[in-house]
């Protein structure tokens, strides 16, 4: 089980403090990284921010609940498992999380022993199957391992900000990503210009080609799989 999570990051999303608390201690002795967020909104937010390889979240929460987060989520990046932890277990309830497409659902109060074992069987059916993301172009990116994979099957050396770009923009496939939030991403905490920003675009179409990744004039870029 430790072989596959100790390389994923999870965004754990609770209102309740003490149990937030409490699990998110022991995932960090089993996963790679833990985020943590107190609501719906937040979730989302740290979502965008740190692009989580699998999400666990409540549902009844204040300002944005889990579902409307999820359904959000999903849009982002339909590939990302996503796991709720509710007490609820009414039949509307798990409609409504499988039309929002949940992937797993497990009723409280939560068995840490049997949360892990759903976790890494999700992450076995979900992240080990679409780890290798088709991007265009003969390019692969494998969103485990953080690499991008040419047509002939070799790894493209990229530094750690062009990895970073390249993977919020190979999770959100055919979906523009705003100038803002790849700052956010890419160069958290740091100030950068927009001259900087196409100065960076470049080295990186000079390693891949310049039509891999599309630019969107005066909105932010976006890897698209479509004729455009």
């Amino acid at each position: 089980m430790n072989d596959i999570l100790k390389n994923l990051t999870v965004l754990f999303v609770e209102d309740e403090e003490k149990i937030r608390t409490s699990i998110a201690n022991v995932m960090e002795d089993v996963f790679k990284k833990v985020i943590v967020a107190g609501n719906g909104d937040e979730g989302l937010k740290k979502f965008k921010k740190y692009n989580p390889d699998l999400v666990l979240t409540d549902i009844v929460m204040p300002i944005m609940d889990g579902l409307e987060m999820a359904k959000e989520i999903k849009c982002i990046s339909r590939f990302t498992p996503v796991m709720v932890l509710s007490a609820f277990s009414q039949k509307e309830r798990l409609l409504s999380a499988i039309d929002v497409g949940i992937d797993k659902y497990l009723i409280k109060p939560i068995d840490i022993e049997e949360l892990f074992d759903a976790t890494c069987k999700l992450a076995k059916e979900k992240i080990g199957v679409a780890s290798e993301i088709e991007i265009g172009n003969g390019f692969k990116f494998n969103k485990t391992k953080r690499v991008l994979i040419n047509s002939t099957g070799e790894e493209i050396g990229l530094t750690k900000k062009e990895l970073a770009f390249v993977a919020i923009l190979a999770q959100r496939i055919d979906t523009l990503v705003l100038h803002e939030e790849i700052k956010q991403s890419v160069w958290t905490g740091e100030k950068v210009s927009d001259a900087a920003i196409r100065t960076f675009i470049k080295r990186i179409r000079d390693k891949v080609g310049a039509n891999l990744i599309k630019n969107i004039p005066g909105l932010g870029y976006k890897i698209t799989t479509k004729d455009e």
